[in-house]
């Protein structure tokens, strides 16, 4: 069935403009061997009765925990939130950047509060500091830091290391969007890693898809204007992986428009990241507890239980003895308690959705686009908040 065709069949609503940019996205990017009927099968079978957490999960949580906006209540919550289940690190959200790297002091005046808080309530849990920003490869391009710039790159080591200094346990970096292949971040990765290490912290990144055919990349950068995408081909996520300590797969906003298509492709993203990291580096599998609908997300197909189905389906077929291995749930602020339940129901065990604790309250709309991760620079309101939340 040509592509005219297939638009022509879909009426002028919102509603049929996503399927149709769906549609392309499966007919442009993914050959028909891995279309929708490959997808399907990846999310066939049953789980494995072992694929369940192996207590090295995480949360990202919004830029409220630093700026003033959660107080001991909030904390409370959160404690209650967690408990019997895998979550190990907590991604805070501690930016962003400036565009030249630097990190203001201003962006996080709780910080102390949190990590003093979080050591005396929860003492097995991690904080990270979650850095982000946009970046851009063309000097003089807008609205970005620019990756190639050795000075920028500079700074943002110097970030990380004020944020250690600050007690954080690591550093968890979220730059989008980055082009596969680029020198430029794996010169980054190997400074923060030396830095990152020399003062006992952890290392972890958000990381792109992995290209679900390979190649896959460079055919979907040819449909944008400076060859950048949101996949990464296989043998640069392994060049990522070996940096640092921890990976986090976005492994949300996919295109997909059904919930066994979506798990599918969570199925084929977490084989192919299990297949491409060092045994010796956690990986960790997003799972989508927000609700945005974006003309590249559905958010009836993406949904936590497809998700953590996908995840370990994927799990059982490439390395299901594997520990260092998890999820990582984005974002505390836009998750419902259903989404709290699914993740213990179906990856924590019987045991863990026993007993729900009480929900914790939303905060704030969320942002789409490359700014997935909070990249903006306002600060202030939810609505225009660095990280949504």
């Amino acid at each position: 069935m040509g592509v005219g065709k297939v638009l022509r069949g879909l009426r002028p609503t919102r509603r049929g403009l996503k399927r149709a940019t769906a549609v392309l996205a499966v007919l442009l990017v993914l050959p028909p061997l891995t279309g929708a009927a490959t997808l399907r099968a990846f999310y066939a079978g049953v789980p494995a009765a072992d694929t369940l957490t192996r207590g090295r999960d995480a949360v990202w949580l919004g830029h409220a925990w630093v700026d003033g906006r959660r107080d001991e209540t909030d904390l409370a919550r959160l404690k209650r939130r967690i408990a019997g289940t895998g979550i190990h690190d907590l991604y805070v959200h501690t930016g962003p950047m400036e565009f030249d790297g630097t990190l203001r002091l201003e962006r996080h005046p709780r910080a102390a509060w949190l990590l003093e808080s979080v050591r005396r309530e929860l003492p097995d849990v991690r904080v990270q500091a979650w850095l982000g920003q946009l970046v851009v490869y063309e000097d003089g391009d807008p609205g970005g830091m620019l990756m190639p710039d050795p000075a920028a790159r500079r700074a943002v080591v110097g970030s990380a290391r004020r944020v250690l200094d600050l007690g954080f346990d690591g550093v968890h970096l979220n730059l989008e969007p980055l082009r596969s292949g680029s020198p430029h971040y794996l010169r980054l990765l190997d400074r923060l890693r030396r830095t990152v290490h020399g003062r006992g912290g952890v290392l972890s990144v958000a990381s792109h898809q992995i290209d679900p055919v390979p190649g896959g990349h460079a055919l979907a950068g040819q449909l944008t204007e400076d060859g950048r995408t949101k996949w990464w081909s296989r043998d640069y996520f392994g060049q990522v992986a070996r940096r640092v300590d921890q990976i986090a797969v976005m492994s949300y906003d996919t295109w997909t428009p059904l919930e066994s298509l979506y798990g599918g492709y969570v199925a084929q993203q977490t084989e192919l990241a299990l297949e491409n990291a060092p045994e010796d580096v956690d990986v960790l599998m997003g799972l989508p507890f927000y609700h945005t609908d974006t003309p590249g997300r559905e958010p009836e197909a993406e949904t936590v239980p497809a998700a953590v189905r996908g995840v370990r389906l994927g799990l059982g077929r490439e390395d299901p003895s594997r520990r260092r291995f998890g999820v990582a749930l984005y974002v505390d602020f836009a998750a419902t308690p259903a989404d709290w339940r699914a993740y213990r129901r179906d990856w924590c065990g019987p045991r863990s959705a026993s007993a729900p604790p009480r929900g914790m309250r939303r905060e704030g709309p969320h942002a789409v686009g490359w700014a997935r991760h909070g990249t903006r620079t306002a600060a202030g309101p939810e609505r225009s908040a660095p990280d949504r939340g």
